[in-house]
């Protein structure tokens, strides 16, 4: 089960978290949403699960800036930049048509 509550009714009345599965907070005068809590039966599930996520963004930005290290390590040191990108791309549109 699931709620919308406001702040004041929340703080009012902390034991309101342990009846629903998870409990969206707004400020009920602007309806700005606040954020979310979790029933402490979910709270490790969605940790991890936000965790994985979390990885997962950081390893894309990882390999969006690394796609450009062969540049800087030598491995194309006879190639112009334009020919570098294009080498790049290349590689990365064959990749996907692999899978």
């Amino acid at each position: 089960m699931t709620a919308v509550i406001g702040m004041r009714e929340l703080a009012r009345h902390s034991d309101i978290l342990q009846k629903y599965d998870y409990v969206d907070v707004e400020d009920k005068k602007t309806h700005e949403y606040k954020g979310l809590f979790v029933s402490p039966k979910y709270a490790q599930e969605f940790k991890k699960f936000l965790e994985k996520k979390i990885s997962d963004e950081k390893q894309e930005k990882l390999d969006e800036i690394m796609q450009y290290a062969g540049m800087f390590s030598g491995e194309f040191t006879d190639l112009t930049t334009n020919e570098k990108i294009r080498e790049k791309s290349y590689t990365n549109r064959m990749k996907k048509y692999e899978q």
